[in-house]
């Protein structure tokens, strides 16, 4: 089935709040996408992002950001009066997210909307929180403990409850009863908010491809609740961290500092974290982007403590013997595999082996002194073909930016036509594929130049900022989508969807 669909941050929605949310904004976007011929729309992580604001560092692998909360929904409900929020100024410039702003004024809210929700709860909120006890009950203490430790990561808190002692998880969660109950209630209204617009986007012929993190952050909900599962010392602290060696991009590598896995330990336990974590992730979204899929094969750790990622090693990943136990397990899988980066053979092999769909990615397809699995012709069907990805220079930015040979040779290659614009080349190219999938950043399709950018790897601040003008998702632009779509033979028919 051939199909196309968006890559659009929740967080770039437009909207009054400072950042985007589960509001009218997102229902509009869906609208969009339907209106333009796309049966897929691409988010980020939706989890709770913690230093440096990336979706990829969350303080939870199950938690969703209560930032994405609308609060006109919660008015309605009555949850919120338009006073507890209509004169926050959340941001100076509504195309960047102020995180600090957020972060300071977002609690003030949350307080008000606590304090009525403790008046008069939903009669479905012990459901909730008993459906999604697995999780649910440990994260909230976690962010409750947070709160009282000043926001000090879980291996400088005291001794009994940073290890989990009986004693003392009776002790925390008695004293701090209140503020874990305030945690669970924000999990409360993210989910019902994010599944009815799911269920909006579904019932309009769009499913949601959410996209996980191979790794999770030290300081997590997930780490402290079980460390078996990763490689620590006696003190809870990271033997090992995640990251990527020297290469073209980063002379020094990548330096991701998340605590790697105790392989050997999820292997006789039967990979159940893993498969808890892919049931509950496709609960959440209708298929599933796997961030750095090479790091199942084999991964590059380094000492922790280091400064660089120079000195790093490689070690033997579970392979296929995971994604075997977990196809037993969950027959319908519907994985995405991020296999970017540097390629051996045996990541090769196990995405073959595998049978999920890797990811091509245009910009990386034109250096004018070599071939490209990158280039069209190159392709199978199964793929997912981009632009470019978040951690990508919007394609526009990459035309002004990238060597002058690359550029040349990419519109010699596409036979580029500069007065319709080279974004709308590039988009056409990646529809015009073998490719099942195609996925378009929204920055490509608007033209945006690297202002739009939404990270540079490698970076810490300005990063994960860029919105939408509200004003993008109009009807001109959603006819020129749909032409091309339709062109292309990616109009998705509701037989093929529900076959």
């Amino acid at each position: 089935m051939r199909q196309s669909g968006i890559l659009m941050p929740v967080s770039s929605l437009p909207g009054r709040f400072g950042i985007g949310t589960f509001g009218k904004e997102a229902y509009a976007f869906v609208d969009f996408l339907k209106k333009s011929g796309q049966s897929l729309w691409q988010v980020l992580p939706l989890g709770p992002t913690s230093y440096g604001d990336s979706p990829y560092q969350s303080f939870s692998t199950f938690a969703g950001n209560p930032y994405f909360i609308d609060f006109d929904l919660l008015e309605r409900q009555g949850f919120l009066q338009s006073e507890d929020y209509e004169k926050i100024v959340w941001g100076e410039d509504p195309l960047r997210v102020d995180y600090k702003r957020l972060f300071d004024h977002r609690k003030k809210v949350f307080s008000k909307l606590f304090d009525r929700f403790q008046k008069q709860p939903p009669a479905d909120f012990d459901l909730f929180c008993r459906e999604n006890e697995s999780w649910l009950a440990d994260y909230a203490l976690f962010m409750a403990l947070k709160d009282h430790f000043k926001g000090a990561t879980f291996l400088k808190w005291e001794p009994g409850i940073r290890r989990r002692e009986p004693a003392a998880l009776q002790k925390w969660r008695e004293q701090l009863k209140t503020q874990t109950q305030l945690y669970q209630m924000l999990q409360y209204f993210f989910f019902k908010q994010w599944r009815a617009l799911k269920n909006y986007a579904n019932d309009n012929g769009v499913r949601i491809i959410g996209d996980i993190p191979i790794y999770v952050a030290a300081d997590s909900a997930d780490v402290w609740s079980d460390p078996q599962q990763f490689l620590l010392d006696e003190n809870l602290k990271p033997t090992v961290v995640a990251g990527c060696p020297p290469d073209a991009f980063s002379k020094t590598g990548q330096l991701w500092g998340n605590p790697v896995y105790n392989w050997d330990y999820m292997k006789k336990q039967k990979y159940r974290w893993w498969e808890t974590r892919l049931r509950f992730a496709l609960q959440v979204y209708d298929i599933v982007r796997i961030d750095h899929f090479r790091g199942f094969e084999s991964f590059y750790c380094i000492k922790n403590g280091a400064r660089t990622a120079k000195n790093g090693r490689w070690e033997k990943g579970p392979g296929m013997d995971l994604f075997s136990h977990l196809k037993r397990k969950i027959p319908h899988l519907p994985l995405i595999a991020e296999d970017l980066g540097f390629l051996t053979p045996a990541v090769k092999q196990l995405l073959k082996d595998s049978s999920f769909p890797g990811m091509k990615v245009l910009q990386f397809a034109f250096d004018s002194r070599e071939d490209s699995d990158y280039l069209p012709h190159n392709y199978t069907r199964n793929c997912v073909v981009y632009t470019g990805t978040h951690d990508n220079d919007t394609t526009c930015g990459w035309f002004a930016t990238a060597d002058p040979k690359d550029v040349a040779f990419c519109k010699n290659y596409l036979r580029l036509n500069k007065r319709e614009g080279y974004h709308w080349g590039m988009i056409k190219a990646a529809f015009a594929s073998v490719a099942d999938t195609a996925i378009i950043p929204m920055q490509d399709i608007l033209g945006l130049s690297s202002s739009a950018r939404m990270n540079i790897p490698s970076t810490v601040g300005g990063n994960w900022e860029w919105r939408c003008d509200k004003a993008a998702f109009s009807p001109a632009l959603a006819k020129k989508l749909f032409g091309i779509t339709d062109l292309y033979k990616r109009l998705v028919t509701a037989e093929e969807r529900n076959g």
